[in-house]
């Protein structure tokens, strides 16, 4: 993944696209999953990474723009220590 990708903005969707928070990295869209993910009302959230700006005809600047980076299903065994274990590793500390 690139650095950029871990530094900008992300935004997380979940409970089928009715959520959605922007947060400011991924290590803190990964303890966001992780903490709401009991009160949700599914288990799957879905992490846009922000990428270069949409451009417009003009090339002027035409708004932000986010791509998909990962779907995360938290009812797959395993998957919450694996998020942990990524926050360890980014030096952020796992709820």
């Amino acid at each position: 993944m690139p650095e950029a990708a871990l530094t900008g903005e992300w935004q997380v969707r979940f409970d089928s696209g009715r959520q959605q928070r922007y947060l400011p990295g991924r290590a803190a869209a990964l303890r966001y999953v992780l903490a709401v993910a009991p009160q949700a009302a599914s288990s799957r959230f879905e992490l846009f990474a922000e990428t270069e700006p949409v451009r417009l005809a003009d090339g002027s600047p035409g708004g932000r723009r986010f791509t998909l980076a990962e779907v995360i299903d938290l009812g797959q065994p395993g998957e919450a220590d694996r998020l942990r274990a990524e926050l360890q590793a980014l030096g952020s500390d796992a709820p």
